[in-house]
């Protein structure tokens, strides 16, 4: 099973893929928030499942330590909107630590798989 995560920068996607491949699955973080090709996660991965972590640009902007403007990060959700929209799983990250981001997708994984 292929697993595909995209999301605005700082949204966690490297974080919850690594953990993702500590658990033994095949997951891949897309840049489709740099992408102006609007389904460029479907065209890279073919993913059995689609994850959407989103965050705040509050969020964003503190966890990687951006000097980014609101607009930028606008601008990557406009890219992302085709995935939002097409997502699998979707989750809301910012009030959550990378281990809580983890196990709720774990959750909703095995409720898929089953």
């Amino acid at each position: 099973m292929l697993i595909a995560i995209v999301g605005p920068c700082g949204s966690g996607k490297t974080v919850l893929a690594d953990g993702l491949q500590q658990h033994d699955y095949n997951a891949r973080q897309i840049a489709q928030e740099h992408s102006f090709v609007q389904d460029m996660w479907q065209v890279l991965t073919k993913p059995d499942i689609l994850i959407y972590l989103d965050a705040s640009y509050e969020t964003c902007t503190t966890r990687k330590r951006f000097n980014w403007r609101q607009d930028e990060y606008e601008r990557q959700l406009q890219r992302l909107s085709n995935a939002r929209k097409h997502c699998d799983i979707y989750l809301q990250t910012d009030d959550l630590s990378p281990e809580q981001v983890l196990r709720e997708i774990l959750v909703h994984i095995q409720g898929i798989s089953s």
